[in-house]
């Protein structure tokens, strides 16, 4: 058996060497301090004990639950029937009121507003933007131009019902036919129509003959002047609150062929209260009536 070579000392600072050598640089086996080798010991007791106590490794089908039984899983749902606990007779009575009640009453109108603005940054803001200021074919929801009218029971409606959903039987429903795929009006007819549509809002001026076609085929919808009909969702044509087309090449297009837009019926998803509560926020944006 060959000896051990002898240990090599650095003759500066007294410390063994590793006997690893660059460029006359002499690696040092200094020796980790104490404190810190009996922390990382205890760290490795730590982590078995945590493993033992507490849920920690995946099997095929579950996990190790641990000794103590805890789970955040537990412990949220904990924390959410507490919650649902304090929250309860706040919904309660704002289920068994009318949606204008809630919002006349402090206390009531106080907890809906919050309640609506957390439904609508988890449900609405999707569409109609974190600050519903929507975005093109989504309605803003801080005018005051509201399709389907903007009181408290009307919003209230829209949320619960929605507009063109298929699955609801009560949901809002507007149609507008397309003058151009199925041939009612040619080409230049719609053209002549959108010229006097833009006219409507001050941008531009219209002809007679584009005044007429609106009247014979526009008129009964969105009014003789542009003024709209919530009863059918017409929108207004005589503001510069444009849904979904604001220039004269948008506007022929979609006489031409328009895009039905579907907002989806909300009570399936949402309870009485929260939909009152959304109502209320949507409501108290800005525009409501």
């Amino acid at each position: 058996m060959a000896e051990h070579e002898k240990k090599e000392i650095d003759e500066i600072s007294g410390t063994e060497t590793t006997g690893h050598e660059w460029d006359g640089i002499k690696e040092l086996n200094t020796p980790l301090p104490r404190w810190w080798v009996w922390t990382f010991y205890g760290t490795i007791v730590w982590a078995i004990g945590y493993t033992i106590a507490y849920p920690a490794w995946p099997l095929l089908s579950d996990y190790t639950r641990g000794l103590l039984g805890y789970s955040t899983r537990l412990e949220l749902e904990r924390e959410l029937a507490e919650r649902d606990a304090r929250w309860k007779p706040y919904l309660d009575k704002i289920a068994a009121l009318d949606v204008a009640e809630v919002a006349s009453d402090a206390e009531l109108g106080a907890f809906a507003r919050a309640s609506g603005a957390a439904t609508f940054r988890t449900y609405c803001s999707q569409c109609h933007g974190s600050g519903a200021t929507g975005a093109p074919g989504y309605p803003n929801l801080q005018d005051d131009d509201w399709l389907w009218g903007g009181t408290y029971e009307d919003i209230l409606y829209t949320v619960t019902h929605g507009i063109r959903d298929p699955l609801d039987e009560d949901t809002r429903t507007s149609e507008m036919p397309a003058f151009g795929r199925d041939e009612i009006l040619t080409p230049e007819e719609i053209e002549a129509v959108a010229d006097y549509v833009l006219s409507l809002s001050g941008r531009g001026t219209g002809s007679e003959e584009g005044r007429q076609i609106y009247l014979d085929n526009c008129a009964a919808c969105h009014g003789e002047n542009g003024e709209g009909m919530r009863e059918v969702g017409a929108p207004r044509l005589d503001d510069q609150i444009w849904l979904k087309v604001s220039d004269r090449e948008s506007i022929i297009d979609f006489i031409r062929e328009p895009r039905m837009g579907v907002m989806p019926a909300w009570k399936t998803r949402l309870d009485e209260a929260r939909l009152k509560s959304v109502a209320i926020y949507v409501h108290d944006l800005g525009g409501g009536e």
